[in-house]
């Protein structure tokens, strides 16, 4: 288990390193420009050489800093977890250094991020997006985001005459990553307000 003589080495090897309090595991924040020394010595250094997950934040549209990486470690020898957040700088083109170089298990994730919250990971490898085509014009995970989507054109005209198929917006009522509260979704989510149509009131035919 990590003891608070390994949070204090830390935080004394590192100026850029500061603690979060957090209830389920050591949770770091870093400065984007010394993430790479820190995970690597994390790495090299002090056994945490599995990445479990790197993921991101959006902290919302009006949030000083609106971007944030999370990268999640475990220890085989510690036998425990630790999770180190960063801020990405710019808000508008937000960009992160990629760690795909240190942790290979990083390259999905990092791709996943771009392709849902539209951070830029400078030097990955194959950057490109993993779930929406190409040339989709938006992040489904970004705050300002709808929950019921936003319809858009299938990218190949020739499959959607075939298939049928088109992007239609998701039931109001949400997803499989849901979790019921009782209430309609169109009440208990904000982001719902908006929309004309909610679970009482079926979706207008356009």
């Amino acid at each position: 288990m990590i003891d608070q003589d390994f949070t204090d080495s830390i935080l004394g090897k590192f100026s850029s390193v500061t603690k979060r309090h957090h209830e389920d595991c050591l949770t770091l924040d870093c400065a984007s420009f010394s993430v790479k020394d820190v995970l690597i010595h994390l790495r090299d250094e002090e056994t945490f050489d599995l990445l479990v997950d790197l993921t991101a934040i959006d902290h919302g549209e009006h949030a000083d800093s609106r971007f944030s990486v999370v990268v999640h470690l475990y220890s085989r020898i510690h036998h425990d977890y630790l999770r180190v957040h960063s801020i990405c700088e710019n808000n508008e083109q937000p960009s992160f250094p990629s760690v795909s170089d240190l942790y290979p298990a990083a390259n999905w994730h990092e791709r996943e991020a771009f392709d849902m919250f539209g951070i830029h990971f400078n030097d990955h490898p194959n950057l490109k997006r993993i779930l929406m085509w190409d040339d989709y014009p938006y992040y489904p995970l970004r705050k300002d985001f709808p929950l019921a989507g936003i319809e858009t054109p299938l990218p190949a005209d020739d499959v959607a005459e075939v298939t049928q198929a088109s992007v239609d917006p998701a039931p109001m009522m949400g997803g499989p990553f849901v979790s019921g509260t009782g209430d309609n979704m169109s009440e208990a989510e904000p982001r719902a307000k908006d929309e004309s149509w909610t679970e009482d009131t079926e979706k207008p035919v356009l």
